[in-house]
């Protein structure tokens, strides 16, 4: 198993600028989850000894393809643990997360995470998506909760359409999506992690993202 700063270095070897602050969150999230997830299991056992890889760095893909600026409000749907709103939000400091999901336990551990390690810009709800009303988002993310189809029918009823801004549904994944994308009726743009982070973990892993007509 890898010591903590090895895995760090899996981080910082793919983003290069983070402050003192980010750097110490981002190492306490092992321990962090580490601490809750023998209470509350939200993470395989398998996945809990390569956090920075398998759920971590995979959440901070989005990070490496968008440019979010301050205030940008961003819900994740279906957050689990917290991947990818918790990585995310370390990066961005100065946007606004709403996570999501509709098991409560689940959130015990996203808000029990960021208390721990500093984070003060996720907000947690106990909801399911699809009843959210009167709130509008400039982008929604989520990590392997749903078909291509369902993820957009959520998404696009809440999502902002602002000129400046490239609104879109960004979520994150895995294998053949011919007929998942076929069916969902959209035109996404589709990216592989692979080529973002060359690391073998990330073959056949993708971002999918539907812009806001």
């Amino acid at each position: 198993m890898e010591s903590p700063s090895e895995k760090l270095e899996l981080i910082t070897q793919y983003f290069a600028d983070f402050t003192p602050k980010q750097l110490g969150q981002m190492a306490g999230l092992a321990p962090a989850y580490q601490e809750w997830n023998s209470q509350i299991n939200v993470i395989s056992r398998k996945d809990i000894d390569h956090i920075y890889l398998h759920h971590i760095l995979h959440s901070l893909s989005i990070a490496a393809i968008v440019e979010w600026g301050k205030g940008t409000q961003v819900i994740d749907i279906g957050c689990g643990g917290g991947f990818p709103c918790v990585p995310l939000a370390i990066f961005f400091p100065e946007v606004q997360f709403l996570a999501v999901d509709s098991i409560a336990k689940k959130l015990k551990v996203v808000d029990a995470v960021c208390e721990m390690v500093g984070i003060t810009n996720i907000k947690t709800q106990h909801t399911r998506v699809e009843e959210i009303k009167n709130k509008k988002f400039d982008y929604a993310v989520s990590r392997a909760v749903a078909p291509l189809k369902d993820l957009w029918k959520w998404a696009g009823p809440i999502l902002n359409k602002k000129p400046d801004q490239n609104n879109s549904l960004i979520c994150l994944k895995g294998g053949d999506l011919h007929q998942e994308i076929f069916e969902s009726g959209v035109r996404p743009k589709m990216m592989s992690i692979h080529d973002i982070f060359p690391e073998e973990y990330f073959q056949e892993k993708y971002i999918i993202q539907v812009k806001k007509p």
